[in-house]
């Protein structure tokens, strides 16, 4: 799933390209894909996209008064192209939910893809960001001026879930997902089962300073890279995530995970749970 440092790397990738083209045409190919119909998604035709920015894990494409908002979801990605087919696409099982064709451009634009059989891609066209539900329910940006430690400390007041989850629910913290929590949780050496409230102030002070590490960090490692290339570049520079059976790059330990119903979370024992591995959560204790 794309998270913040993809989604800001690729905002950055289609503001370089997009800022100041017009959109020709607007196909959109997966109806399913469409969250709002009123603007239609091809009322952005003859309009210039003159910004492009980010709202947690949401892209946001600004034509005038209108804004194309896309959330990714698990499988979803933008591809750019300098040369898209010169016939319409057609609706189909494929992959596209959407084209955006430019004009004066010799045929450039972009798709919005989705993989897989399970659609959950959401494309908006909104007049103001905050009608898009998921935009306005997102808590602060971690890699905003704003999210201090005080601020953070205060997110995590009264809190009784286990900070794994905590650090997933975007009305919490926008923009981090299964991936970049397990990185984190790994940088801070925390059990992602430990509950929010058993936490020291010291472990509050090294989460807080980790999450920004992390983050920044995975953000410059994605710049300037071109939108094709994102994904390959997540995957290399996790150190935890997506890594079961795996050496820890930091003790060796082997490197473990839980499986839940739609996801999996991936950890180290020595560096995490002071050397236990942790059961099924269903039947697991919540480790301190």
């Amino acid at each position: 799933m794309p998270e913040l440092p993809e989604v800001e790397s690729l905002t950055g990738f289609l503001a370089d390209h997009v800022v100041g083209r017009e959109a020709a045409r607007v196909y959109p190919v997966a109806v399913h894909a469409l969250k709002t119909y009123d603007p239609p998604v091809t009322a952005l035709e003859g309009r210039t996209f003159d910004a492009v920015t980010r709202h947690g894990k949401f892209l946001d494409l600004r034509a005038g008064e209108l804004h194309l908002v896309m959330h990714l979801a698990r499988a979803g990605w933008v591809r750019w192209s300098d040369k898209l087919p010169d016939a319409p696409p057609r609706p189909g099982k494929g992959p596209l939910a959407l084209r955006v064709r430019l004009s004066g451009s010799g045929g450039a634009g972009f798709d919005v893809t989705e993989a897989g059989t399970q659609k959950h891609l959401a494309v908006y066209v909104v007049r103001d960001p905050l009608e898009v539900p998921g935009v306005a329910r997102l808590g602060p940006d971690p890699l905003s001026e704003s999210f201090t430690l005080a601020a953070f400390t205060e997110l995590l007041a009264g809190e009784r879930r286990q900070i794994k989850g905590i650090l997933r629910d975007q009305s919490v913290i926008a923009g981090i997902g299964n991936a970049y929590s397990d990185e984190i949780l790994h940088a801070a050496r925390m059990s992602p089962f430990k509950p929010a409230a058993n936490l020291s102030e010291e472990e509050i002070v090294r989460l807080h300073q980790v999450i920004g590490t992390t983050l920044t960090e995975a953000v410059e490692r994605a710049r300037g890279l071109p939108a094709r290339n994102l994904k390959a570049e997540k995957k290399s520079g996790l150190r935890v995530h997506g890594r079961k059976g795996e050496p820890c790059p930091v003790c060796g330990d082997t490197i473990r995970e839980v499986s839940f119903s739609d996801s999996a979370l991936q950890y180290c024992p020595t560096c995490q749970t002071g050397g236990k591995p942790l059961a099924d959560r269903r039947m697991s204790r919540l480790l301190k």
